[in-house]
């Protein structure tokens, strides 16, 4: 058995205002666990995403979680979870007031083939993404893979 306090775990750059890994501290092997809490705006991924081969479960402990999918907008609520199939496009967003607190689960835990895209001012459209650390190491950037063009700064 392992067991972690989610504040014993230090939150991790990223779109969201608290991102905390727990997978390593519990050590799961098969398991990604994350515990999130969403500002006003802010996201759960650093763009629109699926995972070709994990399916991902959220589950909403307080606030209101949009989640943009093909086939429009779902809104998950307190005590309330979602699954997401391997493939399917999501990208889970706080549009409401106050902050949103949730965990994500996804097996396997390995997520290496993340396919996401953003908006790219200079393509004019989504565009896929790649996705590097700042020279600074402060942050996290997203890049048009057409054009280069840098479309986020996450830190």
């Amino acid at each position: 058995m392992e067991r972690v306090s989610v504040d014993a775990v230090d939150s991790r750059m990223g779109s969201a205002d608290v991102k905390r890994s727990l997978s390593r501290a519990l050590e799961t092997s098969d398991l990604a666990v994350n515990y999130y809490e969403l500002a006003p705006g802010e996201t759960f991924g650093l763009g629109y995403h699926r995972h070709p081969d994990q399916e991902e479960v959220f589950y909403v402990q307080s606030g209101t979680a949009t989640f943009e999918t093909e086939d429009g907008d779902v809104a998950v609520g307190p005590d309330e979870a979602v699954r997401f199939a391997p493939g399917e496009w999501q990208l889970g967003r706080n549009d409401g007031d106050e902050r949103v607190v949730a965990l994500a689960l996804g097996a396997p835990r390995d997520e290496s083939e993340t396919e996401m895209v953003r908006h790219c001012e200079s393509c004019g459209e989504r565009t896929e993404q790649r996705v590097e650390l700042a020279d600074d190491r402060d942050a996290l950037l997203t890049l048009c893979a057409s054009c280069g063009e840098g479309t986020g700064r996450f830190t």
